[in-house]
């Protein structure tokens, strides 16, 4: 299943500028978002350690 939050528009503008407020609102966001929990749980153990290095993300 393809996942929109490989493509999202917020993310990619967090990567650009964490800082901002959309960027702030998305790291915010996926906390509790049950779109990036599917996404998240479904990609590789390597994946996973880079995703939660790059957005400091310590859930799941």
């Amino acid at each position: 299943m393809a996942h929109l939050c490989e493509n999202c528009k917020f993310r990619a503008h967090y990567d650009k500028k964490p800082n901002s407020l959309l960027g702030k609102f998305w790291r915010w966001h996926i906390n509790f978002c049950p779109g990036w929990k599917g996404y998240f749980t479904s990609q590789s153990e390597e994946k996973k350690v880079e995703l939660r290095e790059k957005y400091n993300f310590t859930k799941y």
